[in-house]
């Protein structure tokens, strides 16, 4: 649920005239963006041009993006929230629980599906194992060509 900025009121809606033009299809509403709040994650709501936006709900300050930044996602190693990164950082930190979570772009990943419990798994290129979080069964990868890992593999 978006938190309105106080103490700023928002304009009037002017009047559509019949040359009017929607806003674009770029996340942006009318002049405002969104983000979400470094401190309790909450989702912010901001003008165009500015370049920080302070939180009704904890009064952290959460700097703007740059325009044009291209940002990604990824969840949590450690709780599990829903965290928003630069796109191209090697890293992020949670605001919530401290965790670094690596940020793997989609071209330094592999998939393999769990040798016990067949779960689709995730891991990093060059990788020889991967442990499944669900039943702790270790699959290998890589150079492996077991008929096992074969099997799940394919």
């Amino acid at each position: 649920m978006p938190v309105p900025l106080a103490p700023y009121p928002t304009p009037p809606a002017p009047a559509l005239s019949p040359s009017h033009t929607p806003p674009p299809a770029n996340g942006s509403t009318g002049g405002q963006s969104q983000l979400v709040c470094s401190g309790c994650r909450n989702l912010l709501m901001y003008p165009a041009g500015a370049i920080s936006v302070c939180c009704a709900v904890c009064n952290a300050v959460t700097a703007v993006p740059l325009p044009g930044t291209e940002m990604a996602q990824l969840v949590c190693g450690g709780c599990h929230t829903l965290l928003m990164y630069i796109r191209g950082a090697t890293s992020v930190q949670c605001s919530c629980c401290h965790t670094v979570t690596l940020a793997l772009e989609a071209n330094q990943v592999a998939h393999v599906n769990c040798g016990g419990c067949r779960m689709l798994l995730m891991y990093q290129y060059g990788a020889r194992s991967v442990k499944c979080a669900v039943c702790s069964f270790v699959t290998s990868v890589g150079g492996s060509t077991s008929t096992t890992d074969l099997k799940f593999n394919s």
